[in-house]
């Protein structure tokens, strides 16, 4: 059989398709958003009416193969990835996604996976490689193989910006005022914060905790970790629910990483583990009945963590899987870059300096200034990751420098407890990320283990639109141009 025949057939999903039938009676849906996530982490697919549920369930739909890539053309009017030529991929939903939209319960949303055409020359109905979130599924899978069952585990701090919106419809600066942590600024966007909250909860994600941040509107709202790829779905949730919201109340939800200078820019840390073990868990305290499916309210909760310091050592450092994780993300952090730091605007952050910028391929404890820092026993934030990362590639390149630091059992060195500015001026040698798309670019292209977190045509795919992002960007005429140059002469 195909990959898709075997899909479709694999155990337990037959009874599964039933259930979304008897939840799609129960809520009373009438439409269903089939959905999946482009190579820039935008959410793209079809809808279509839930009388056709078990249809779609079993042959799929039909869309384009360059709507993973947004269907965007590049800075020759070509179409980014595939041609007008290529075949429609097959989008198969995965029904433990399944879930009601609070802002109209009449519509679901479900997750896909997508395939090659059936009737393509080549691999017909194989895995369709430049599916970012397919991708994830399966190197998570091959990662527990190779490593016993070990897995990835994270949580993410989805930084964003709220914007009031001007006559013309276009940004008149941020709803509040930039004082990190001020509960007065947190207060004046209560409104809109407690309603992201209500149809967060409602979609499966545990919040936990927020803040106000220090850049004009910036809200940080975090929720629970939970085994990487349910992670990356609820941070696409997220932001889904920040743009409804955003319509609701007339303002702007701004993912964009650095819209003001001179404040800070928005982050989207990963806090990392690695596990053995665990049992799945139904988060439903906000719920009388689940409005989705069982899966979407699911947390993968104990077993063994494997970064946690070694017992009785007395020492703070992470146990030697930890250590040999973050050697492999050290070894990889220049190829890193590029997917985490995937835009032009990404670097904006970086160069602004003062605002605790991870610019240094280095590693600490509780140090802000270092591309990597244990925050808490038993896991370590990555860095250099804004607020418009594609969470499926980051997760599927951070599991690849994973595999490679404890293959090849690299050690990250001694942590950097100065401020690595400092340290820098004491006489340090410290190697700095790539400073620009283009550069970055060039070191994943050079990295022969990140490249593999993006398999098959999703390199060939991620590289058309960025290097063209980056090529547009040289070959733009800017406010600073005008302003610096206009009579720079005579």
């Amino acid at each position: 059989m195909t990959d898709l025949e075997s899909y479709v057939k694999q155990e337990g999903r037959a009874e599964e398709v039933k259930k979304v039938r008897a939840k799609i009676k129960e809520l009373g849906i009438t439409y269903i958003y089939y959905q999946f996530v482009s190579v820039t982490g935008r959410i793209v697919g079809k809808g279509v009416p839930a009388d056709h549920w078990e249809t779609v369930a079993e042959k799929g739909f039909q869309l384009v193969y360059g709507s993973t890539a947004n269907l965007f053309t590049d800075r020759h009017s070509q179409y980014i990835g595939y041609g007008p030529e290529a075949s429609e991929l097959v989008g198969i939903p995965d029904p433990e996604t399944f879930c009601q939209l609070p802002w109209d319960k009449r519509v679901a949303r479900v997750y896909c996976t997508l395939f090659r055409n059936r009737e393509e020359q080549d691999s017909p109905g194989g895995f369709l490689t430049s599916d970012c979130r397919g991708n994830l599924k399966r190197i998570h899978a091959q990662f527990k193989a190779d490593h016993d069952g070990l897995h990835l585990r994270h949580g993410c701090e989805p930084e964003m910006m709220w914007l009031k919106k001007g006559a013309d419809g276009k940004p008149n600066g941020g709803y509040s005022k930039p004082y990190c942590y001020h509960i007065d600024q947190f207060e004046s966007l209560r409104p809109v914060f407690l309603k992201v909250i209500e149809y967060s909860q409602a979609m499966g994600l545990d919040m936990i905790q927020g803040d106000h941040e220090d850049a004009p509107g910036q809200l940080e709202l975090n929720f629970q970790f939970d085994d990487c790829v349910r992670t990356a779905d609820r941070l696409t949730t997220y932001r889904q629910i920040c743009a409804q919201v955003a319509r609701e109340f007339d303002i702007i939800a701004c993912f964009m990483t650095k819209p003001f200078m001179g404040v800070s820019a928005s982050g989207c840390h990963h806090n990392l583990s690695l596990w053995r073990g665990g049992s799945e868990s139904i988060n439903d305290l906000h719920n009388e009945v689940l409005p989705g499916m069982p899966g979407v309210f699911t947390y993968l909760k104990g077993g063994e963590n494997t970064f946690l310091p070694v017992a009785g050592s007395g020492s703070p450092k992470p146990g030697p899987i930890g250590l040999m994780s973050i050697g492999g993300v050290i070894e990889h952090l220049d190829g890193l870059t590029a997917v985490g730091c995937s835009t032009v605007n990404s670097y904006r952050r970086l160069w602004d300096a003062g605002f605790w910028a991870p610019v240094y391929r280095d590693w600490g404890y509780q140090n802000r200034t270092t591309g990597l820092r244990v925050s808490a026993p038993g896991r370590f934030e990555y860095r250099a990751v804004d607020s418009m990362v594609n969470p499926y590639l980051m997760a599927s390149a951070l599991l690849k420098a994973f595999d490679d630091g404890i293959k090849r059992q690299i050690d990250p060195g001694e942590p950097e407890q100065r401020n690595m500015y400092q340290a820098i001026e004491a006489g340090k040698v410290a190697k700095k990320l790539p400073m620009n798309l283009g550069e970055a670019l060039d070191r994943l292209n050079e990295d022969e283990v990140i490249k593999q977190a993006l398999p098959g045509e999703m390199l060939k795919v991620f590289n058309h639109y960025k290097y063209d992002e980056w090529e547009r960007f040289m070959a733009t005429v800017t406010d600073f141009d005008m302003d610096r140059y206009l009579d720079y002469l005579p």
